[in-house]
């Protein structure tokens, strides 16, 4: 079923812009879906059908016809193995999120959820944001593992929430990439969007969204080196795309460019990445403070082999 038409004159800022890039960024879809709709006829310049790549004019009539808008599910509560309890409070649950866990239900995953799994052992996470989202301030890839802030209360997720939006949470991985950086201890300042030909996957754009990683070297093996990284900013897939990006993809991460031989020797079927710290000040005391998560057996392994 179709859904609300719109019909405006292009910006002159997307003069020149290509016509699912310009959808995406006028109507706030992702890449993916404004191609489809581009595709399938809803979108026309000056009366006329078009396709995705080509190019829109300043002034020209842009019509569409956006697509009915779709829910997420409503969480599931399931225990989730592995889903450990770091800390709780009566505003905070700190998590140590498995890998091959979402932080909620989204269109499409069928998988265990963070929230699933908090409310089977019990917690009533608070109304606050999305349905499908409760208590959910941050989140970490399904291919990602460690610790997770999720809120316990409404005044939890609104403070939690502001401070993630506001970067004053200190936000620390481990990540194992292939080679050495060179320098060993840098920033990488590029920004992220959507892969011009992958819609599912994210690369440094022109056009894409600020992003900076801070990296120091921990220890350095014949093939690999395993970092500590710092995110200033928290985009999708921020460290795996930066660290492709400079040339030293995560181990494991055949999506952003990793040997497919190293990560069979280290007994990786998923990226070498953990996030190890969360500093952020309580929402109710104003205390500070950090939670902490050791490897999983599964990154403590590949470690272990990278030594020899």
């Amino acid at each position: 079923m179709p859904g609300e038409f719109r019909a405006l004159p292009v910006p002159e800022g997307l003069d020149g812009m290509r016509v699912d890039q310009a959808v995406s960024k006028l109507f706030g879809l992702s890449r993916t879906v404004a191609a489809d709709i581009v595709a399938e006829g809803s979108v026309l310049i000056d009366a006329s059908m078009v396709s995705k790549s080509d190019r829109v004019r300043a002034g020209a009539l842009l019509e569409v016809t956006l697509p009915e808008p779709k829910l997420a599910p409503e969480p599931k509560a399931e225990l989730v193995e592995g889903l450990g309890i770091i800390y709780q409070d009566y505003d905070v649950i700190a998590v140590d999120k498995p890998v091959g866990v979402a932080a909620h239900p989204t269109l499409g995953w069928e998988g265990p959820t963070v929230v699933g799994g908090l409310q089977a052992m019990g917690f009533t996470l608070p109304d606050a944001g999305p349905p499908e989202r409760k208590g959910i301030v941050q989140r970490l890839d399904v291919g990602t593992s460690g610790v997770m802030v999720v809120a316990n209360s409404v005044q939890g997720y609104s403070v939690l929430k502001r401070a993630f939006k506001e970067r004053t949470v200190d936000k620390t991985y481990h990540t194992v990439v292939q080679g050495l950086p060179d320098p060993i201890v840098g920033t990488i300042d590029a920004p992220i969007g959507r892969h011009p030909s992958s819609g599912w996957k994210f690369a440094v754009t022109s056009d894409g969204r600020h992003a900076v990683t801070h990296y120091e070297l921990v220890e350095a093996f014949r093939e690999a080196s395993l970092l500590q990284v710092r995110l200033e900013t928290g985009r999708t897939h921020q460290i795996r795309v930066h660290m492709s990006a400079v040339g030293h993809p995560c181990v494991g991460d055949p999506m952003y460019g990793s040997d497919p031989t190293l990560s069979k020797r280290v007994g990786l079927i998923r990226q070498w990445l953990h996030a190890t710290t969360l500093g952020f000040t309580h929402p109710r005391t104003g205390d500070y403070m950090q939670v902490h998560s050791e490897y999983p057996a599964d990154l403590q392994r590949a470690l272990e082999v990278l030594r020899g």
